[in-house]
């Protein structure tokens, strides 16, 4: 059927928020849906605050339910609480909810275009046919293509139906994530058109179907673009880095984020509002490639100026060796003379020298102070806590003994050399505080050369517990998981806005507290510090980022490609080949049974004796699709084997 001129609409728009916070994306969207639909009501799972209770009734009728069922139940319990009799009143039914943000364009483009469309249903955007059923309850065995259910229109013809009121009151009870998608989601579009009811898209994705199978996800700023789509995923910006760079570089959210930042009037601050605070913020670093290279030759004089003038700027140095004083001031005179400069060093002696060595440094400011216990996160966190607050941007560096080695030579350079890399790279930082107001925290990577190339993958150590601790004394509650790296400094060298760091100047702390335990050459409290600043920086409501040079990325790059280069060669010479994941989970599984594919191939061999029956038993493994699927060589191998043992454990003990 089509829709006729002042059609009467209900949106059933669904709400989850674990804390009941409504954010200001939803109200957004909702103000935009309203002008479009006759009625609204917002099923919530779970009561929202207060506030956001006010919020939401501000648009619509309110049904709060127990959060049971996820979405799926919502929608039935809210076309229960209306009636079929009542929902046949209406040309049209909406069921939408709080995944999507927007929306970029107005919602009236989207139902105006479908209104003169002759189908019984519709929605915005399409997932297309999978062979495999990632949810392991879809009823068709594989994913057939399907309207997502963020947003599906249900004209009359279909809402008086005899069908679709028997779909809706035989849905069972949902219990997990995946089975909402599998008995909902992904069978809806299919059932009703196998009964003869026609559906369509409001957003054209037909030639799309070889591009990607969630093009929403994968190619979104391509469906704004050039399709007019009126809205995005907020899963886009915490969503499973492994899934996207499976299917893409990497480079979707940025793209999506840069898009709505700059060509359109949508608010991206309401994305910084709903994840910052419910994420892990590696992800959220990995997802929004919030990696800060910045030029050591190049910068924006006079909008450093103006960044100046509205960002009171310190550098705080912390100075043990005095063979580096000179090193040191060097570094420091990459800050502009707009800048307080704080040096904080461990004798009345080497106060002395430095007073001397740094009285020529061109700064607003020059105070020198001793702090004879503690090391360098107690100067920070008790040094600095009566006048840090007082500055919009800071800058904390420490020296290290680089003439050791040129291992640690390289070490210094790296950390140095990201933070206060020449007068243009440190302009270039504080424009990206000044522009950028909801980043908190700039760290340089962790150095991966020599000893320190288990700094990737190691990052946490053995401090999770005390970060853990630490988060729950400090009333830190945002995400943290040990399977998840902290973006942090591995060292005291970073920017950072104070503001941001609060919870941890809040505490107070003694500097007795950080000295180097004999036993362990180090100070576990300070280590855990380390890791718990980006955390600090998430519960506050800004973002941890990385920073480099240009030039220390130039090097950073080559490093990186050379150690995957020589990982992947490892790997492929040894049958191990496939997408990144796949090759992971593939040695992972090696290196835990302690055998080599070598060894595995020729235990097969001996135990099969033959092609043909090695044959016969991997089609036995049909039944195990799900498991073997995707597996390399090597992987079906030792599944093989794995089982062969079992089976082998099984009879013995049958004996």
């Amino acid at each position: 059927m089509k829709i006729e001129k002042n059609p009467k609409r209900l949106a059933i728009y669904f709400f989850f928020d674990k804390e009941g916070i409504v954010d200001r994306y939803v109200p957004y969207f909702l103000k935009d849906l309203k002008k479009n639909v006759s009625d609204l009501l917002i099923v919530s799972n779970g009561a929202p605050t207060k506030e956001g209770e006010q919020t939401l009734k501000e648009y619509g009728e309110l049904f709060v339910r127990d959060n049971t069922g996820f979405d799926v139940w919502a929608y039935k319990e809210a076309l229960e609480h209306y009636g079929w009799e009542a929902l046949e009143q209406y040309d049209e039914v909406i069921l939408l909810n709080s995944t999507i943000m927007g929306p970029v364009f107005p919602l009236k483009e989207t139902f105006d275009r479908m209104d003169a469309r002759d189908v019984d249903f519709w929605g915005m955007t399409m997932y297309f046919r999978q062979d495999r059923d990632s949810s392991g309850c879809c009823c068709y065995g594989y994913i057939p293509d399907h309207i997502q259910s963020h947003f599906i229109a249900c004209r009359k013809s279909l809402v008086k139906s005899r069908e679709f009121h028997e779909y809706w009151e035989n849905m069972p009870m949902i219990h997990s994530y995946w089975e909402s998608v599998g008995k909902h989601e992904m069978v809806f579009t299919k059932y009703f058109e196998d009964l003869g009811f026609k559906s369509a898209l409001s957003v054209d994705m037909e030639d799309l179907r070889g591009f990607s199978s969630y093009p929403l996800m994968m190619c979104p700023t391509k469906l704004i673009t050039e399709r007019r789509c009126p809205i995005f995923k907020r899963r886009m910006f915490f969503h499973e880095p492994k899934d996207f760079m499976s299917q893409t570089a990497g480079e979707q959210t940025r793209q999506l984020f840069d898009f709505l930042e700059t060509e359109t009037d949508y608010d991206t601050d309401f994305i910084w509002e709903s994840i910052l605070s419910r994420y892990n913020h590696a992800d959220i670093v990995k997802d929004l490639n919030l990696n800060f290279v910045l030029s050591e030759k190049y910068s924006d004089v006079r909008g450093c100026e103006s960044a100046l003038r509205d960002n009171k700027t310190a550098l705080i140095l912390y100075l043990q060796y005095e063979e580096l004083f000179e090193q040191s001031f060097s570094y420091a005179s990459s800050m502009p003379e707009q800048a307080d400069v704080y040096i904080i060093t461990d004798t009345p002696e080497k106060k002395a020298k430095a007073e001397k060595v740094f009285k020529g440094l061109s700064c607003n400011r020059l105070e020198l102070k001793v702090m004879q216990e503690g090391g360098d996160v107690a100067a920070l966190l008790v040094g600095m806590k009566d006048v840090i607050m007082q500055y919009s941007i800071a800058c904390f560096v420490q020296d290290m003994e680089s003439r050791a080695s040129s291992v640690i030579l390289g070490y210094e350079k790296r950390c140095f050399g990201s933070v206060l890399a020449g007068k243009d790279f440190v302009r270039n930082v504080i424009l990206a505080f000044h522009r950028n107001p909801r980043l908190g925290f700039l760290a340089p990577p962790p150095p991966n050369h020599g000893p320190y190339f288990t700094n990737i993958g190691n990052e946490w150590r053995n401090y999770y517990p005390k970060v853990k601790e630490l988060m729950q004394e400090l009333g830190i509650n945002v995400p943290v998981s040990e399977d998840r790296p902290p973006v942090c400094p591995l060292e005291t060298v970073f920017w950072f806005r104070p503001e941001a760091l609060k919870p941890l100047f809040s505490r107070q702390w003694k500097a007795k507290e950080f000295q180097i335990e004999a036993e362990y050459e180090e100070n576990i409290l300070a280590c855990a510090v380390e890791r718990l600043y980006p955390f600090a920086v998430q519960q506050s409501g800004f973002y941890p980022a990385v920073l480099m040079s240009d030039e220390t990325a130039q090097t950073e790059l080559e490093n990186l490609s050379f150690y995957v280069r020589e990982y992947n060669t490892i790997l492929m010479n040894h049958g191990i080949e496939n997408y990144h994941q796949y090759m992971c989970e593939t040695l992972d599984r090696t290196v835990a049974d302690g055998l080599s594919v070598q060894e595995i191939k020729s235990e097969m061999q001996r135990a099969l004796g033959s092609e043909e029956y090695l044959k016969r038993e991997l089609e036995a493994f049909k039944k195990d699709r799900e498991v073997i699927e995707n597996m390399s060589l090597a992987g079906i191998l030792k599944f093989w084997l794995r089982n062969q043992r079992n089976r082998m454990k099984a009879a013995r003990e049958k004996k």
